[in-house]
């Protein structure tokens, strides 16, 4: 027989289980997979992108980055491969959009080159790459 009592101790078991960290049988995708999702594929070319990010970050968990791609860029997406989750972000550019140029923040769990990518609207792929060394890793992994 359901009580009160049980019903209190499976909602609060319920509320419990939503708040700890699923990982269980979730795979982060390679690196190779991601470029490949985001590409399909294709071929990139290194120029016109611009990638603006310190050399040197004494704390990893809070580094700039400011991304810069010329006109007709579609999405530009970020990819951190010495991270536990190597996939920054991606951002799409609808026609409404000004400049496609992002800056936000990034953590960096350890010293690693930094990888973007953009899509331009006649679909050629641009990357830009930058070694960035971290003194203070801002990731926890594990």
């Amino acid at each position: 027989m359901l009580t009160r009592r049980g019903v209190m101790e499976l909602g609060l078991a319920c509320s419990v289980a939503a708040l700890l960290p699923w990982r269980a049988g979730a795979e982060v995708p390679t690196l190779d997979e991601m470029r490949q999702a985001f590409t399909s594929g294709a071929a990139t070319e290194a120029g016109g992108l611009e990638l603006n990010i310190t050399e040197l970050a004494e704390n990893g968990a809070s580094v700039p980055v400011e991304l810069r791609a010329p006109e007709g860029a579609v999405a530009l997406m970020m990819l951190m491969p010495g991270n536990f989750q190597p996939h920054a972000f991606t951002a799409r550019f609808g026609p409404a959009a000004g400049s496609p140029r992002l800056a936000t923040r990034i953590r960096l769990a350890q010293s690693q080159e930094v990888i973007a990518l953009a899509e331009m609207a006649d679909g050629r792929f641009l990357e830009a790459r930058k070694h960035v060394d971290v003194t203070l890793g801002g990731c926890i992994t594990g």
